[in-house]
């Protein structure tokens, strides 16, 4: 038993010489993406077993050639001619066999990057707010294409190059043990023993400097993104060459790495071909020697120059080899970092599934902050009957955006509790809660699709007429009027083709296609001229019968005609009640009313793209 765990412990040492146990672990995580074709990566593995025997003969087909010529059979043309035929064909069937597992394996890995790309895009849906908010989307694209690739690669790199080499030289080192002097066996181990451990040190010693150049590459891409996606303001005010002077600052740092990867890549280059021509040297040398005592025949110096070169031309691909499959691993590494990072925000085990139908809201002492230093909501309570229409107003920074994402469960709060018809939003499916919701927020985004699916996007089973009713009745009409292609306008990243007021109205006819039954209207007006206003409202006006509606303004004047107004400040409800009532107290309210109708001034209608292209 003590004998078989030492065994057990040399083979695991042996093997982590090689790849590291973070290897091993990463290794382990892909095993159930390649599951599904094990079958088909069996039979690939016993075509190369047999691709590995047949090359194996070759050499023993070259001595007999090279002995036949040069004896009496000489004169004999039928030997030559059949040896060459059948070193021919052996070499024309190994090619044959190897396309033929590489078409194998190509399918394996085709749906095994597939299956990890969809299982990356799911996970990164599910992931939290506050981690979107902390990474940037430049930097996840990035690790996650070099992650999906390095899995190709990986197979490719194990199995054709790796295992290939390791079935070459061990069947090598048995034919040369048993057909020749053990010393071409030991000549070959111990070069490789040399070889390997080299490799292994001096490419450990470099992946730092690919790890660095992997950030540095990120950082420069989330750089690019981040500055193309914004363009407008980047020429706004004039800072095209700031960003290109960021932009070359993470390069810099990227040129730095490789000038050291590409140095320290030369001298691993140098010392590993020394041990590989050392090893040709010694064998060369041996078998020369011994054909001068006639032990051994020219044939048979052929056929051990033919057995050198298959042991080590693939062992001096060796380094490439191995520096490329560490690269992969670390590509590999970071994309399951992001696969195993665990959201703040899941559904609890004893989440329940309901019908949220009645429309009722209740805050029970609710406390929360996104950094646990600064407070946002301090011990905050209000509830909210079906069908009201309710607003929160306040000065910036106060927390009523902060009562929309904890209602979507976007955070969790420090204490209190939320009730949605009564049931804890702990203890409700996420889906079924956002189910229930729909928001048009202060920006609303839009995908770089065309107006029908942007509409399309709050119920994927609408049909057109439905998406057109719901763009009427959110004020849309004469804007599809206007557009010679109508719902088929593609609105542009970010629907930076339309207007402010127009990006609105869309948002609010894909809410109407959500039919939710609750609607949240967060600062949907706040950077809206009067004109663009007045349409948002009507159209809010339009959707909110019949619902729970939640305003979250800054503009009081959007919100005087709502059922109940609560006045925020520092996290805290301050006054309460209708517009009437609020007045009439002379406190927060009027004071920020009177402000406004000061400085309430007409302004310009706000043009889209269309529009100006149009005049």
């Amino acid at each position: 038993m003590k004998q078989h765990s030492k065994s057990i412990f040399k083979a695991r040492v042996f093997a982590n010489v090689f790849l590291a146990e973070k290897d091993w672990t990463t290794l382990a995580l892909l095993v159930p993406f390649f599951s599904e074709y094990r079958y088909r990566i069996l039979g690939a593995l016993s075509i190369l077993v047999a691709v590995t025997a047949a090359t194996l003969t070759l050499p023993f087909i070259l001595k007999a050639l090279v002995d036949g010529l040069s004896g009496e059979q000489a004169q004999i043309v039928a030997l030559p001619l059949g040896l060459v035929a059948a070193y021919a064909f052996i070499r024309f069937a190994s090619v044959a066999l190897r396309e033929l597992t590489l078409a194998i394996y190509g399918t394996v890995t085709v749906r095994a990057m597939r299956r990890v790309s969809l299982k990356l895009i799911k996970h990164l849906h599910q992931l939290d707010l506050e981690y979107h908010l902390t990474r940037r989307t430049g930097g996840i694209t990035r690790d996650m294409d070099r992650g999906v690739s390095a899995i190709a690669a990986l197979l490719r790199i194990l199995t054709f190059q790796i295992l290939n080499m390791f079935l070459g030289v061990g069947g090598v080192t048995i034919v040369l043990l048993t057909t020749y002097h053990w010393s071409y066996a030991a000549i070959i181990l111990v070069a490789v023993i040399f070889y390997a451990t080299y490799t292994v040190k001096v490419t450990t010693w470099r992946t730092p400097f690919i790890r660095e150049s992997n950030d540095a590459n990120s950082r420069a891409g989330t750089r690019a993104v981040d500055s193309l996606i914004n363009y407008e303001t980047v020429k706004y005010f004039g800072n095209e060459e700031s960003e290109a002077l960021r932009y070359d600052e993470d390069l810099e740092i990227w040129e730095s790495a490789r000038r050291r990867n590409r140095y320290s890549l030369a001298g691993l280059n140098a010392g590993q071909s020394f041990f590989v021509h050392a090893g040709m040297f010694g064998m060369m040398l041996l078998a020369a020697m011994q054909v001068l005592d006639g032990e051994l025949t020219i044939g048979d110096l052929v056929a051990i120059n033919a057995f050198a070169v298959q042991v080590f031309v693939p062992l001096n691909q060796l380094g490439g080899i191995y520096r490329e499959l560490k690269r992969c691993f670390t590509d590999v590494e970071r994309m399951f970092e992001i696969l195993n990072t665990q959201s703040q925000i899941e559904d609890s085990d004893s989440a329940i599934d309901v019908e949220l139908n009645k429309g009722e809201i209740e805050f029970k002492q609710v406390s929360f902050s996104y950094d646990k230093q600064r407070n946002i909501l301090r011990d905050m309570s209000f509830s909210i009957k079906p069908g009201q229409r309710v607003a929160f107003v306040g000065p910036s920074g106060g927390g009523k955006s902060t009562i929309a994402r904890l209602l979507f469960r976007m955070y969790d709060i420090d204490a209190g509790d939320i009730l949605v018809d009564g049931h804890s939003i702990k203890q409700i499916k996420l889906d079924q809660l956002r189910s229930a919701l729909g928001i048009v927020p202060q920006d609303a985004t839009l995908f770089n699709t065309s107006l029908f699916d942007n509409i399309q996007y709050g119920d994927l089973t609408s049909t057109t007429e439905q998406v057109i009713a719901a763009a009427k009745l959110a004020n849309l009409g004469d804007l599809l009027e206007r557009l010679p292609e109508g719902l088929e306008t593609v609105v542009g990243e970010r629907g930076l083709k339309l207007s402010g007021g127009e990006k609105q109205r869309v948002a609010i006819a894909r809410t109407i296609l959500k039919n939710p039954t609750f609607l949240v209207f967060d600062e949907a007006t706040s950077s809206l001229d009067s004109v663009s206003e007045r349409s948002i409202m009507n159209a809010i006006d339009n959707v909110s019968t019949g619902h729970t509606t939640i305003l979250i303004a800054h503009r009081l004047s959007t919100i005087a005609g709502a059922d109940h107004i609560f006045v925020i400040e520092n996290g805290q409800i301050v006054e309460k009640g209708n517009h009437g009532t609020l007045i009439k107290k002379n406190g927060v309210y009027k004071n920020l009313w009177d402000v406004q109708q000061e400085h309430l001034t007409s302004e310009p209608e706000q043009k889209s793209e269309f529009e100006i292209s149009s005049l």
